[in-house]
């Protein structure tokens, strides 16, 4: 893959916090249900072909939050804590050259197991319940990922 400018990357950052934002809104009608489908961060894949997407991914979750979240500051900070983390992860696993698919694994869990923590205390449920229902969500979103991923890597192949 060839450099990419300082201005493509932000323009690619752009696009794709567009994309995520976009996609939140049309699909938060089950995105922010007991078990949340929140198909926009298979996104967070992306970060694997283009590791400086880790922080507008997670500004992405922070945003998203904030306009359509409606649980506070805790739900809006902490979810741009975990979407950079599950970001950052993901562009880890491409820059060690791991297999694509791998990204289904911090989509699945990260976003699961982390925004219970606070989720289980404002909703008062007890968080693996809470857990295990996201992480039903979060599944769907991973495997989506994982085929994001596997797909675009083949178009923007890796040298």
């Amino acid at each position: 893959m060839k450099k990419l400018s300082s201005t493509q990357k932000l323009a690619i950052s752009g696009a794709v916090m567009a994309a995520y934002i976009a996609v939140m809104y049309l699909t938060q009608s089950f995105a922010f249900g007991q078990y949340q489908v929140r198909i926009a961060t298979a996104i967070y894949g992306l970060a694997y072909l283009f590791p400086f997407l880790a922080v507008p991914l997670g500004l992405s979750n922070l945003l998203a939050n904030m306009l359509m979240g409606g649980l506070g500051v805790f739900d809006i900070v902490g979810g741009g804590l975990v979407g950079l983390l599950t970001a950052g992860c993901c562009a880890l696993l491409g820059k060690r050259r791991l297999p694509p698919w791998l990204t289904a694994l911090p989509v699945t869990l990260i976003p699961a197991l982390g925004v219970s923590l606070w989720l289980s205390g404002l909703l008062g449920v007890p968080y693996w319940t809470l857990a295990l229902s996201l992480l039903v969500g979060q599944a769907i979103c991973g495997a989506v990922s994982a085929l994001l991923v596997t797909a675009l890597g083949r178009i923007w192949k890796r040298r």
